[in-house]
């Protein structure tokens, strides 16, 4: 991008090449061109040379798994947006229905495994560590199938469908437990003739913490929440020692890890993305390859030629 152009037409550029602009100010060279590369060979030689690559995921790598987004036409469970069910004002007026609502996406992972993307991520977790190189998980999805597939760097953006909080105490638990009380077995059908149960208070999931016995919620950001600073101070530190970046299954529009890749990007940092679309940051990234997960990843993150034997 010539500055003296882009300063003259700073009004017809786009927030990207904005961003770009203010990097060439600092004397800083995006890696990013346009159209982004689609090279996998190039990308491999980044990998390669990489020490610390920090890999962001999104909504996309789960539904591979089969776990739905709730995003688009489908974004309904019974007759209501998932935008509607999940934020603290409907937790406050209705526990009852956001409970079953909670309680129907816990009880549909039991049949939910991860797939090639996160055992390929998982696996190369694995075997970087051993060559004295780190690879970490910034995710914004609840579903914990990151850890399932063995995954140990993960930052949870977003909580997890299997940690509850105290509405009183604010004591943090992990639980597992189905049901996660004997009052929402068999509810939270997401049928759109699916009777309203009206649960009392006292039968929802309750604290276990001595002399609380607080109403407890799920442990995730709900729309309008901020996200948890302590996470947030994590996310941060692995960014300013990444030297690659992989944004996968994100539609990166939630901020503010929407900025994450194109931060990094403007550092000279080479970042890929990886979707089945493009996205609003991709013409701002050094690579986009355009597909599922699970046939990409596998290969993006395979044993370089380079890697030791052992």
């Amino acid at each position: 991008m010539d500055k003296n152009m882009a300063i003259k037409n700073w009004d017809s550029l786009d927030n990207w090449q904005k961003f770009d602009m203010f990097g060439l100010m600092l004397g800083i060279t995006p890696t990013a061109t346009f159209p982004p590369s689609t090279s996998i060979s190039k990308f491999r030689e980044d990998f390669a040379k990489a020490k610390h690559i920090v890999i962001v995921t999104g909504a996309g790598v789960s539904a591979e798994s089969g776990v739905p987004t709730f995003r688009g036409p489908g974004g309904y469970w019974r007759n209501k947006k998932v935008q509607e069910l999940a934020t603290v004002e409907h937790f406050e007026k209705n526990p009852s229905l956001s409970w079953q609502f909670y309680h129907h996406r816990r009880e549909g992972m039991v049949t939910k495994l991860p797939n090639k993307a996160h055992i390929a991520i998982s696996e190369c977790e694995k075997r970087l560590k051993s060559q004295g190189r780190r690879v970490v998980v910034i995710t914004q999805n609840i579903d914990e199938l990151h850890k399932r597939a063995g995954s140990e760097n993960i930052l949870e953006m977003h909580g997890s469908l299997f940690k509850i909080r105290c509405t009183k105490c604010q004591d943090v638990t992990a639980n597992t437990d189905s049901p996660i009380c004997p009052a929402l077995a068999g509810k939270g059908a997401p049928d759109f003739e699916a009777d309203e149960d009206n649960i009392p208070l006292d039968e929802l999931p309750r604290c276990k913490k001595a002399g609380c016995g607080g109403l407890m919620r799920p442990h995730v950001v709900w729309f309008g929440e901020a996200l948890d600073p302590s996470i947030l101070a994590k996310a941060e530190e692995e960014l300013e020692k990444c030297d690659l970046c992989l944004l996968i299954g994100t539609s990166s529009v939630v901020k503010p890890v929407a900025l994450f890749g194109p931060r990094l990007s403007i550092l000279g940092i080479p970042v890929a993305e990886f979707n089945t679309e493009e996205t609003p940051v991709t013409k701002s990234l050094g690579y986009h390859f355009q597909g599922p997960a699970c046939t990409l990843i596998p290969e993006a993150l395979a044993k370089h030629e380079s890697e030791p034997e052992r």
